[in-house]
């Protein structure tokens, strides 16, 4: 039996925490909808999606506070950001971080993944970062991870060949987990060479409040980089 078949709901929890502050709330119903993505209505060629030039598209899978999503917007401008968050709090930081920042190469998702990946062209995305997901810790909830063998079928159909998929967790079982999904994949090999290539975050890495949390309760990071074949 698949990840999948054995899989039951979404792979996030609640979509709601406290009310927006009304300031947030604001930003948020004016510039959502311009940053949205429709499924439904997807150009052939992701570019078209933003209002500049972009070379290249990659996304981001549940992108939490924003932190690394608006860092590597910011450092590349030429560079498309697809940023996806169900949850409400995320999304608005999200969408306040592009507003604030002027950004015109960030556009936001803000359903399941897996729909969007569903959607997306074959071959359109130069990577794929998947950072400090919900670990969802115990054993009758593993089947809401995202990593899964369908999953990664789901991400190879989008990625370019020798795109990296990269992956980071605190939590050493989800480390486990995927590693082992990764390595029966036919699409994807792991890249690192020697310990510090999963010990030490990648270049330019910012931080998250996730990760700052796990170092503050004594849990160091994993970062692994895959590659599509």
């Amino acid at each position: 039996m698949s990840d999948d078949e054995r899989r039951g709901g979404s792979f996030y929890g609640r979509r709601k925490g406290k009310a927006l502050r009304a300031g947030r709330a604001a930003t948020v119903a004016g510039t959502l909808p311009r940053l949205k993505l429709d499924v439904e209505a997807l150009p052939d060629a992701l570019a078209e999606l933003f209002a500049i030039a972009v070379r290249e598209v990659r996304l981001e899978i549940g992108f939490g506070g924003a932190e690394h999503l608006l860092h590597r917007a910011q450092e590349n401008p030429d560079i498309g950001y697809i940023g996806v968050e169900p949850f409400i709090d995320g999304l608005a930081k999200g969408v306040a971080g592009v507003d604030a920042l002027g950004l015109r190469n960030v556009r936001l998702y803000d359903d399941d993944a897996t729909k969007l990946l569903d959607r997306l062209p074959a071959g359109s995305l130069a990577s794929v970062d998947l950072l400090y997901p919900d670990p969802w810790p115990k054993t009758r909830h593993w089947k809401r991870r995202f990593v899964s063998d369908e999953n990664l079928a789901r991400l190879a159909r989008v990625m370019t060949p020798g795109a990296p998929f990269r992956f980071a967790s605190d939590i050493d079982t989800y480390v486990a987990w995927t590693l082992e999904r990764v390595r029966r994949s036919p699409d994807f090999e792991w890249t690192a060479e020697r310990p510090g290539d999963w010990r030490a975050p990648w270049a330019g890495w910012p931080g998250t409040r996730y990760e700052a949390k796990a170092i503050r309760e004594g849990r160091r990071g994993t970062y692994l980089t895959f590659r599509r074949l």
